[in-house]
């Protein structure tokens, strides 16, 4: 009989947790998961423009079929990221999440919410959310088809994030790999601002890496910049992968930022664009098999708590 890549990655989930769970020997004990990129979104409260051209995912993303695309993946805590809502609905999304955090019935601990740092309001927008404690930064996605390149250079967009970073805020950082050369001088102009690189900074997966392991070098040199190991599943879809395909990207990673500048993210549910949650998860614990328990807790669970300033 033959297994199915899918059949052997989900194999290779349960595996490792049992692993993790018996314990090899004494250092080996099992690890709790921090997933640090969630998306929700309920469609009768929230509008998402961009979901007219992702059929795959045009429907309610709710925390109960995230919970039951994790079942068993020992997830301690989850932090919600910002789903490019109507910008109308900013002030919305945020007071969703931040109820829905307080109300304790899931295990989401900190959101990024959404904002527009070069927009006149912004100040009057985020200083009453950043008193917010479970509030812990901001993204504005800059690969949209509206942003061109170069727009996280003009002057207001760089005031607004180092107003973040006065109050005590991070930015998320999601851009087209192309472009990850203007978020090198974004982050140079905003020295005092916490910043993370989402999805491994879009690299092309199956293209030429050279560019964009020059400009990951350069962002990872600032002390202020850590690297979110997140989203490259989704630029998957539509291509058979393996592991393998994955790892060039992730060990360049982990060699620019460091074993204390990188963590895990899910990127639910725009991760099942290329593969389910849990494939993700077996296939990046394949890449970092070599890697001891020290290394991996902080990948998976510690790293997360400091960067993004966990309770």
């Amino acid at each position: 009989m033959t297994t199915s890549r899918r059949e052997f990655l989900g194999c290779a989930a349960a595996a490792w947790l049992a692993a993790e769970t018996a314990g090899a020997d004494d250092s080996d004990v099992s690890i709790p998961i921090i997933d640090t990129h969630v998306h929700l979104w309920d469609l009768t409260k929230i509008r998402l423009p961009w979901l007219a051209g992702a059929p795959e995912l045009n429907q309610d993303a709710l925390w109960s079929d995230y919970q039951e695309a994790t079942t068993g993946l020992n997830i301690a805590k989850a932090v919600y990221l910002e789903v490019d809502v109507d910008p109308a609905q900013h002030e919305t999304e945020a007071r969703l999440i931040i109820e829905t955090i307080r109300s304790g019935r899931t295990a989401l601990v900190a959101a990024v919410i959404g904002g527009r740092p070069a927009s006149e309001g912004f100040n009057a927008y985020i200083e009453p959310l950043a008193k917010e404690s479970v509030v812990k930064g901001l993204r504005q996605v800059l690969h949209g088809k509206d942003t061109p390149p170069g727009y996280c250079l003009q002057p207001d967009f760089i005031k607004g994030i180092q107003r973040l970073g006065e109050l005590g805020l991070g930015f998320d950082l999601c851009m087209r790999h192309a472009e990850l050369s203007d978020g090198a001088e974004l982050v140079e102009a905003a020295p005092e601002t916490r910043f993370i690189l989402d999805h491994c900074g879009n690299p092309p997966i199956f293209g030429d890496l050279s560019a964009w392991r020059r400009d990951i070098d350069r962002l990872a040199a600032r002390p202020n910049v850590s690297g979110k190991i997140s989203g490259i599943i989704a630029s998957t879809q539509g291509r058979s992968w393996k592991a393998d395909d994955l790892a060039p990207v992730i060990h360049h990673m982990l060699e620019a930022f460091g074993p204390d500048r990188v963590m895990f993210g899910g990127d639910w549910p725009v991760c099942t664009l290329g593969a389910p949650l849990r494939e993700w998860v077996a296939a990046l614990r394949e890449v970092v098999g070599d890697k001891d328990s020290n290394f991996l807790r902080k990948l998976f669970h510690d790293n997360a708590l400091r960067i993004y300033q966990l309770s």
